[in-house]
């Protein structure tokens, strides 16, 4: 299939060949829920942690003898039942919660966005999106193109090694950049407009091979 090519003007110069079993993907909003829950859960960190008796100062020496005092047997202060003893049962930092999708599915839902925003006219693909240096203003000014007076809201694909773009765009609070390699659900859905460049579709389309 074929998709409009734009300029850095935002002007349409040519025609150019988009993988079909790519852009042309069903929408599956089942898969793409899973895709994304999924990506979700393997980011978060358990940052709940008790310490147990294990853990916590203190302790080292028996309260009192054992036996003679009238008052409960105690091995440690390091117990539960003391103040600033350990906890027993509480949150650890060791619990995982990720979960796994394999690579069929999680490519499938990735191609089942990016063929829905193409439908939307919310993917674009350009010439090009390299720049001179590394620099904020530079990127901002090739985006005001694209978005005129308006808040860049963009996701950018370049070809692969072009880190002027990837370091440009990280101080550009709703603009981020990803090499070809990199797709994921989350990124894919999280920003309006994907800009992908000419020479970056090769790449999407040889290393995502999962899905005929």
């Amino acid at each position: 299939m074929k998709a409009d090519l734009y300029n850095a003007k935002m002007e349409v110069i040519d025609k150019v060949e988009i993988p079909d079993r790519i852009f042309g993907y069903p929408w599956k909003p089942d898969l793409v829920k899973q895709a994304l829950d999924t990506q979700e859960k393997n980011s978060r960190k358990p940052f709940a942690h008790a310490k147990g008796r294990g853990e916590v100062s203190g302790g080292g020496k028996k309260p009192w003898r054992q036996k003679g005092t009238g008052r409960a047997r105690h091995g440690s202060t390091r117990s539960p039942i003391w103040k600033g003893g350990g906890v027993s049962h509480g949150p650890k930092k060791e619990r995982d919660y990720s979960v796994k999708l394999n690579q069929k599915m999680r490519q499938a839902a990735m191609f089942s966005v990016l063929a829905r925003k193409l439908q939307d006219n919310e993917v674009k693909f350009v010439d090009s999106l390299t720049i001179a240096e590394p620099k904020t203003k530079m990127l901002h000014a090739h985006l005001k193109a694209f978005f005129g007076k308006k808040t860049p809201n963009a996701l950018l694909i370049p070809e692969a090694g072009n880190k002027n773009i990837h370091r440009a765009s990280a101080n550009l609070p709703k603009v981020k950049s990803l090499g070809p390699k990199d797709l994921n659900v989350y990124d894919l859905m999280k920003f309006k407009e994907i800009f992908i460049e000419k020479n970056a579709i090769e790449a999407i389309d040889s290393h995502y091979h999962a899905v005929k």
